[in-house]
């Protein structure tokens, strides 16, 4: 008979894998059933018991209230055995025996550590961004965990704003397309698989526009801009069918996102039909008493249920205080009952009630191909960013003597950057330990940290590196920032190099020698100085487990680097924000203005220049989105359209050739944006709306193809209608967003 039950329980679940849907928990009728049924039978304290998500600090405790029912969801346990027990405290001795969502920050891997999201990004490869989840997905089940808190899909333009490493940068196109791989990476096929972890959209929304670039701050982001850009990210995260959406800390334009009935209600599950569950960040529905938005713990947990949150993270609100409320008619059981059905739902989907426990085995934490796919991340996340007389590739069939330098050369904790709590830095291959193994047999390393952190002041460490870099015929320095110093509560008012790593470099080009700068940092630092003096200059953000082989290729050749910046890189701090997509102003300036230097002493009070533009600045970034090197050349030629105009609900063929005008095979992004010059209300200069890595042999052609429908146009006028307008429009496919070929053309 124990058989049978089980090969029914089996045969069911696979029934339900099969019939999931999109829209984050479109369930199939038989899942509504058992949630209405188990439903029925649950008292208030045990509805609002799977409301509530707690992070324990006393494990007693915690098996005492999960026995209670008092608890739906835990976070920030890990291990397989710790799991186990405690969810079957609640499977066995709880009164209904409802299993526990087990959930934990996982980022950007578990063991295995992939580059930071803003360095995923950099790969403009949504399959490698999706195998860094699946990886990631894999190991975390294999401790327990079911439920992540990513992607991250804040459109991040700040520098200053420490969880732009958390980001997929600053566009919303390629957000969206890497946010959905992430997501499809971490849920795998089904979601009742043991090794799929439900995924969860964050922060909602408009977090990355905290004013001043501090963390939790407040935004001001009319509807328009948000539907327009802060939106379309979370849109396709509910459409892929993220399982989960979490609230962010911020109020925009005075609501807390976390009682915003606007975004939740009416555009999340009005507008977008999203089934799936809601969570709060975490303490926010506390934290609505600090915004003055409500007067106590008890009015902002029914401002929050109100909204449409289904479950408070930490705070405890909901269990504490709705009960109360309720006996006051400030809370209804109607909206109760559906966040309840939210987390039920999610249950049944990840297959919780048939298989609650632990099945995956440990020897997945980090599998050969687990470390060759985030060797690969990290090869693909670099960013040549300069190259004079190609000093790079280093020559490996040369015995070069290489002076390796820097804070971030040896440093496995640092590489692995923010938001890594289960990294584990003995695994972590640094670029000095890679080069000694790779190439150790080719070439003399001598090594001098010069210091000991990024945040160091060294003076005695820099001429110790002075003079090792004196005996070598290249130094590689390698820079940056420590993991501390970006993620979440890690702004920073001044994004150039801490410590004395500026100093570093200006003495280390000053000895003549070539110098070879890589940067691993969590945002795209103010490199201005630093660029100047370098011969070469990388950018790898924090590349995580295997940065070090990854890069040791790429400065030895048997790699060609292919990143390009999902970010603009500020001149210098005062810029920010800064990104590609500006609209223009009535007197736009001319990118070469930089006339700080040029204005007489006692000069009169004249409007200089008379455009929009910094004196001491100009307009140009260091380095634009979509900007990145080869150690070959690409030259695009041929640009044609299939048409020259088009209706609102027609599409325009796009093709471009692109050759391989070097002598090294390589991987070319290629980049599709457009400029609507006449709307409702101004648009961007430019857009990007597609892209495509290409791998090119040396002296190779191809013809890239890009299908561009009307849709794509579209936007929300200035009558909050979501329209392609009729009106001319350029198109660019190119490199990158300042260069490539150019044509323009009519939607009718």
């Amino acid at each position: 008979m124990k058989n049978n039950i089980s090969i029914f329980l089996a045969l069911l679940t696979l029934c339900l894998a099969a019939c999931q849907g999109k829209q984050g928990g479109t369930a199939t009728d038989e899942i509504e059933q058992r949630v209405d049924s188990l439903l029925s039978q649950m008292t208030l304290e045990e509805k609002l018991g799977q409301m509530n998500q707690l992070s324990p600090w006393d494990m007693d405790e915690l098996y005492e209230r999960v026995r209670r029912g008092e608890v739906g969801s835990i976070l920030n346990v890990t291990g397989a055995d710790e799991v186990n027990r405690i969810q079957r405290i609640a499977v066995e001795e709880s009164r209904l025996g409802i299993p526990l969502l087990v959930s934990r920050d996982v980022i950007h891997g578990y063991r295995t550590m992939f580059p930071i999201p803003l360095g995923q990004a950099a790969t403009f490869n949504p399959l490698v961004v999706e195998q860094g989840a699946r990886v990631a997905a894999t190991e975390a089940s294999a401790d327990g965990i079911r439920w992540t808190f990513a992607p991250m899909i804040d459109i991040a333009r700040d520098a200053r704003w420490g969880r732009i490493a958390e980001s997929l940068g600053e566009d919303p196109y390629l957000t969206s397309t890497l946010g959905v791989a992430m997501i499809k990476g971490f849920q795998g096929d089904s979601l009742t698989s043991p090794t799929s972890i439900a995924a969860c959209a964050k922060h909602f929304v408009a977090y990355g526009a905290a004013e001043g670039g501090r963390d939790y701050n407040s935004t001001f982001i009319p509807e328009r801009l948000l539907r327009n850009v802060y939106l379309p990210p979370f849109q396709a995260a509910a459409e892929a069918g993220c399982a989960t959406f979490m609230t962010s800390f911020n109020d925009n334009d005075g609501v807390p996102s976390t009682a915003n009935d606007f975004i939740l209600r009416q555009v999340l599950r009005g507008e977008w039909k999203y089934r799936g569950m809601v969570v709060s960040d975490w303490t926010s529905i506390q934290e609505m008493v600090n915004h003055g938005f409500s007067a106590n713990l008890k009015e902002a947990s029914e401002q929050a249920l109100k909204a449409g949150l289904d479950m408070d993270m930490v705070a405890e609100g909901f269990l504490k205080e709705l009960p109360k409320s309720l006996e006051e008619g400030k809370a209804s059981m109607e909206d109760i009952d559906n966040a309840v059905r939210n987390i039920l739902r999610l249950k049944f989907r990840l297959g919780l009630f048939e298989n609650p426990y632990v099945t995956t085995p440990q020897n997945v934490i980090y599998a050969p191909s687990h470390l060759a796919a985030a060797q690969e991340a990290a090869a693909q996340s670099a960013i040549l960013l300069k190259n004079d007389a190609s000093v790079l590739p280093l020559d490996s069939t040369h015995h070069l003597t290489i002076a390796v330098v820097g804070p971030m050369a040896d440093a496995p904790h640092e590489q692995n950057g923010t938001w890594s709590f289960d990294a584990q830095k003995e695994h972590t291959v640094t670029p000095l330990k890679a080069l000694r193994e790779m190439y150790g047999e080719n070439a003399t390393i001598l090594f001098e940290p010069a210091l000991s952190h990024s945040r160091a002041k060294d003076a005695a460490g820099i001429q110790r590196a002075v003079a090792l870099a004196r005996k070598a015929e290249v130094v590689l320095a390698f820079i940056g920032e420590e993991a501390i110093l970006s993620g979440e509560a890690h702004s920073l008012a001044n994004i150039e190099l801490q410590g004395m790593q500026q100093d570093l470099i200006l003495a280390l080009a000053a000895t003549g020698k070539p110098v070879v700068t890589t940067v691993m940092a969590g945002r795209p630092l103010v490199l201005t100085a630093v660029e100047k003096a370098s011969s070469a200059l990388i950018c790898a953000f924090q590349p995580g487990t295997m940065g070090g082989p990854a890069l040791a290729q790429i400065l030895f050749g048997a790699v060609n680097p292919s990143g390009k910046t999902p970010v603009t890189f500020p001149r210098m701090a005062g810029q920010t924000p800064i990104y590609y997509a500006q609209h223009n102003t009535g007197r736009p300036a001319n990118e070469t203005e930089m006339l700080l230097d040029s204005i007489p002493v006692e000069a009169g009070q004249t409007s200089i220049g008379c455009r929009s533009f910094y004196l001491d600045a100009g307009t140009k970034p260091l380095f634009p989105f979509g900007y990145g090197l080869s150690y070959t050349t690409y030259r695009y030629d041929n640009l044609r359209l299939s048409a020259t105009e088009m209706g609102t609900d027609g599409d325009i063929t796009v093709t471009c050739d692109v050759t391989n005008a070097g002598k090294m095979d390589g991987d070319e992004v290629v980049q599709l944006y457009i400029r609507d010059l006449v709307g409702s209300v101004t648009r961007p200069v430019k857009e990007l709306k597609d892209f495509q890595r290409i791998t090119l042999k040396a002296g190779e052609t191809r013809t890239v193809t890009f299908q561009l429908p009307a849709s794509k146009l579209a936007f929300w006028t200035r009558q909050l209608t979501h329209t392609t307008e009729p009106g001319e429009y350029q198109l660019w496919v190119g490199p990158n967003s300042t260069e490539g070929l150019m044509a323009s053309f009519w939607v009718k």
